[in-house]
Formats: structure tokens, C-alpha cells, sequence
């Protein structure tokens, strides 16, 4: 047992005599030896245990620290490579916002804060920009076509010549369309200056928007005031029409409208009131793969409406604040009804109603995903829930069909912006 004593006396002494040594080379210092005196009957033992106690302090004291050392030297080791990746990132970054807009749909969708996108509904690749200027040619023919059988009918010379230049205008626009096809097919060289083509195309379609327009105006003498339908040819996020006056505070209401679209994926936003502090107060909007729905203060109700055929289809939706019942109506036939949407919740006054555009902010924040492309005709308003007769009566185009009395349709009650057309409604003549 002894003998196991002074083993680990003898230890000690030599791990104190090796610490000693150790630190002071840490410390740039020469080694020491400690002697103590040690009374001639004390256990050596004992006495090494009570004389290593300062010792003991201050290896405890020398450790601290070289834990507290090798603790920050991985701290900034760790913040070197911190300080790489970020440096690396950043550069990786630097090189992307100077690319053109086809490196960045690469990574993907990118959609920048403050831009907006004029063009397109869901990417801005070149096939899909081709295949939108495509459409609005289609539409544009479409009017002049309508346009050359009126002047036809009306042997109007001042129509055959506006005709004509409109539709050298046409045909120069798909030169343009081929050309850049041909530089796509050509390994994509002219994609470069996409943005700035772009921006020249869309000046031209806005430009041919507005004269046809002018053109058609020349008809507004030949049909009455509410006999016309609004236009939008294709996703844009300036293509929209403003009720020049807001609706009043409402505790029941009934909307009704004729719809043609076959766009896809869903049709947009036919109708959206915003006020201030509800952008969505009132939207009619089918998004996406999602059903037409109705939104009245942010609650949400599903409506059962299919319509996207590219046939004209009437639609109403009735609503009450009390318990938020409302009920859906489709070509003069209930299809759907539903309750607690937005009870006892009142539709606010002094806001703006757009057509064609869901707003983000009031009067503003439209997103080209979310725009109605298609035509919209006889939009109403009531403030109460009309009947089952007289939402078959609109449907059917009797001449015992009413009015709204908080908006009627009217060309006058609207301001219309971005090319968005008007055009002599056909559907009742179809009807009748």
C-alpha cells in the first residue's frame, strides 16, 4: 500500500515537473525547479499533495486559457470560411445581375422586385413570348377581318385605308415574329437584346391596339351605349378597364356578367374591388388549376362555374351578409350556394373597381398571371339578391331583363386602358 503511495507521489511530481516546464516554455520563460522542505517524520506524500495545491491552481488557470485561445481560433477560422463563401456567393451574384434575361431563367423563374412583367402570364421565355405575339397577331386579324366586312357592308373608303395600313403593320410585325425565330433556331444570338426587341414589340402592338380602336369608333354611332364588349387578347398587366365610380356600402348584393375565354391554366380575374386596407374586398378570379372563385374580404367560396370553352356564358352570384349566404348561377341555371362567407360583414364604400385585373394594392399591384384574358360584356350590379326569374331573364337576353342599379353596363361609365378593345356584342343577337 505504500509503495502504491509513492508511485503516484512520484507521478505527481513529475507531472508538476513537466507542467512547470511546459508553461514556461509557453511563456517564453527558462525552466524551474521548486524544492520545498519537507519535516523528517511528514509522509512525502502528504506533503507533495499539500504543497501541489498552488500548483494545481495554476494549471487550472494555464488551461482556462489555452481553452479560451484554441476556442477563438476556431471561432475565427470559422468566420474565414464564412467570410469565403459569402465573397464567393457574392461574386457568383455579381456576374448573374449583369447576365441577360435568358442566363437567368436558367436558374429558373427569377422575378425581380419593382419590374413587372408585360409580356407573359407564367415565363418569360422566348417560345412562350412567341406564342403570346402570335395570339395578339391572331386577335388583331380577327378585328380587321370584322373591320373589312363592316366596311364592306358600309362602303366606307376612309375604313378600306385604314384597314390597309393596319395591315401592313400586321404583316411587318410577323416578319419580326420569324425573324426571331430564325435566331433562335439559329443557336439564340439575338436573345441578347431581347429585352429591348421586346420592348419595341410591345410599343408596336400598343400602337396598333390603339388605331384599331380608333378605327372601331366609328361604329359606336351604329349600336347603343351598353351593346359592346370589352376585349383582352392576352395576359398583360396593363390591359384593364376602371369603373369611374366606386360602389356604395353594401349588405347584399348580386353580379352578373357574360364571359367567353378558353384561356388556360383558368381564365383570371374578371372583376376585382379594392378599398382602402382590403385589396380584395371583392374579386371574382380563377387562377391556376383552381376553381372560379369569390373573394369578399379575404374569405373565399368555390364557385362550381366551367366556362373556359371558349363560348359565351352568363354568370351571376348572389350574396347577403346575413350568415354570408350566396348562390351561383350559370347560362340562368343555379349550380352552387353556400353560407358563412364573410357574415355580417359589409361591402365598404369609396373603393375601385377594375375589370380585368386583380389588385394587389388599391388601384394598382396587378400581376399578368392573374389578368382575365377573354371577352366580358353586360356587367351589372345590384345591392340586393335578385330572383331566380330575373337572372334567368338576363340570361336569356329578355327584353325584361334589368339593370344594375349600383353599375350598369355602359361605355361611358368606363375608362379603358392599354389596348383592351371594345367591340359590337353579339351573344343576345345569337340568342334571339
Amino acid at each position: 500500500m505504500r509503495a502504491t503511495k509513492k508511485a503516484i507521489c512520484w507521478r505527481l511530481f513529475l507531472c508538476s515537473f513537466l507542467f512547470l516546464e511546459s508553461s514556461s516554455q509557453d511563456f517564453g520563460g527558462q525552466t524551474q525547479f521548486i524544492c520545498t522542505s519537507v519535516p523528517k517524520d511528514m509522509d512525502i506524500c502528504a506533503a507533495t499533495l499539500q504543497n501541489s495545491v498552488p500548483g494545481e491552481d495554476l494549471k487550472t488557470t494555464v488551461m482556462q486559457l489555452r481553452e479560451t485561445v484554441l476556442q477563438q481560433k476556431e471561432t475565427i477560422m470559422n468566420q474565414k470560411e464564412t467570410i469565403r463563401e459569402l465573397t464567393s456567393k457574392l461574386a457568383r451574384c455579381e456576374s448573374q445581375s449583369g447576365a441577360e434575361p435568358g442566363d437567368a431563367r436558367a436558374g429558373g423563374r427569377k422575378k425581380e422586385a419593382g419590374t413587372k412583367n408585360t409580356m407573359g402570364d407564367v415565363s418569360r421565355g422566348p417560345a412562350d413570348t412567341l406564342t403570346q405575339l402570335s395570339q395578339t397577331l391572331q386577335s388583331l386579324k380577327q378585328r380587321l377581318e370584322n373591320l373589312e366586312q363592316f366596311s364592306r357592308s358600309n362602303n366606307s373608303v376612309q375604313a378600306n385605308s385604314l384597314k390597309d395600313l393596319l395591315q401592313s403593320k400586321i404583316d411587318d410585325l410577323e416578319k419580326q415574329v420569324l425573324s426571331r425565330v430564325n435566331s433562335i433556331e439559329e443557336g439564340k444570338p439575338g436573345l441578347r437584346n431581347e429585352t429591348e426587341q421586346r420592348g419595341r414589340v410591345e410599343s408596336t402592338l400598343t400602337s396598333l391596339h390603339q388605331r384599331i380602336t380608333d378605327l372601331e369608333k366609328g361604329q359606336r354611332e351604329n349600336r347603343p351605349l351598353d351593346k359592346f364588349q370589352l376585349t383582352f387578347p392576352l395576359r398583360t398587366n396593363y390591359m384593364y378597364a376602371k369603373v369611374k365610380k366606386s360602389l356604395p356600402e353594401m349588405y347584399a348584393l348580386t353580379v352578373c356578367m357574360w364571359l367567353k375565354s378558353n384561356a388556360s391554366p383558368g381564365v383570371g380575374t374578371p372583376f376585382s374591388y379594392a378599398v382602402p386596407g382590403q385589396a380584395n374586398e371583392l374579386v371574382l378570379i380563377e387562377w391556376g388549376n383552381n376553381p372560379m372563385e369569390i373573394l369578399i374580404n379575404d374569405k373565399v367560396a368555390k364557385l362550381p362555374f366551367l366556362i373556359n370553352d371558349g363560348k359565351w356564358h352568363h354568370i351571376c352570384v348572389t350574396w347577403t351578409t346575413r350568415d354570408g349566404v350566396w348562390e351561383a348561377f350559370q347560362d340562368g341555371v343555379k349550380r352552387g350556394s353556400g353560407e358563412n362567407l364573410a357574415p355580417y360583414h359589409p361591402i365598404k364604400p369609396q373603393g375601385l373597381l377594375i375589370l380585368g385585373q386583380e389588385q394587389d394594392t388599391l388601384g394598382g399591384g396587378f400581376d399578368a398571371t392573374q389578368a382575365f384574358v377573354g371577352d366580358l360584356a353586360n356587367f351589372h350590379i345590384w345591392d340586393r339578391k335578385l330572383s331566380v326569374g330575373e337572372i334567368y331573364n338576363l340570361a336569356t337576353c329578355s327584353s325584361k331583363a334589368q339593370v344594375g342599379n349600383v353599375f350598369a353596363w355602359m361605355e361611358t361609365s368606363l375608362d379603358i386602358y392599354g389596348g383592351a378593345s371594345k367591340w359590337t356584342f353579339e351573344a343576345c343577337r345569337q340568342l334571339n
